[in-house]
């Protein structure tokens, strides 16, 4: 059960209507995520922003690579909404996001991923060193400010506890024992495995 309810398209005002009917335009159906962000327009717009760096990093690095790059975020983070996500566009492209195929430049950025999540104070120097070989300045502090803000997706999604949007049921990982509550009745995950080994 989420901590904070939906907001509904029929209750609520002209803004918020407006950024229901923009998402719905845009991506066909709007998540339980945005649903609750749109308790307060400007927050709902800071987290919006994931897609204005999603639209400049993925000339340059790739869909599926990008998508990987937030799988291992999410995973690492735990959370079941957005590695959910993540899953379904990968399977839904034809991937094993359990078992990738995966470039040097994929494996580096999924173990930079991993690491954000685990240690980010201390990033090993050979990665570090591996990711300015393949990118400049500015495509790392892209890719930085991509993994903050996918990192903020993730907490706002578990701290809210925002349940996990029903289209995405069919694509969570075999492991996650969904059927185990806390005291409070939410459903919680009980094993999940972060980013790649």
């Amino acid at each position: 059960m989420a901590y904070i309810p939906l907001t509904t398209y029929d209750s609520a005002d002209p803004a918020v209507r407006a950024a229901y009917d923009d998402q719905i335009a845009k991506h066909g159906r709007i998540t339980n995520m945005k649903r609750t962000l749109l308790h307060n327009v400007p927050a709902f717009d800071a987290y919006m922003e994931w897609y204005t760096l999603y639209d400049l990093i993925v000339p340059w690095l790739g869909a599926r690579t990008l998508s990987l790059f937030a799988y291992a975020i999410s995973t690492g983070n735990d959370c079941l909404v957005c590695s959910t996500f993540f899953r379904k566009i990968l399977i839904d492209a034809g991937d094993d996001p359990d078992n990738p195929t995966l470039s040097d430049t994929e494996r580096l950025l999924l173990e930079f991923g991993k690491e954000i999540t685990q240690n980010p104070n201390h990033i090993p120097a050979h990665i570090y060193t591996a990711l300015k070989a393949r990118f400049d300045d500015e495509q790392l502090v892209l890719l930085i400010a991509f993994a903050g803000i996918m990192a903020a997706t993730n907490l706002f999604n578990m701290v809210a506890k925002v349940d996990l949007d029903e289209v995405l049921y069919a694509y969570t990982k075999d492991d996650i024992k969904s059927d185990t509550q806390n005291d409070s009745g939410v459903k919680e995950i009980t094993d999940i495995k972060g980013g790649q080994d």
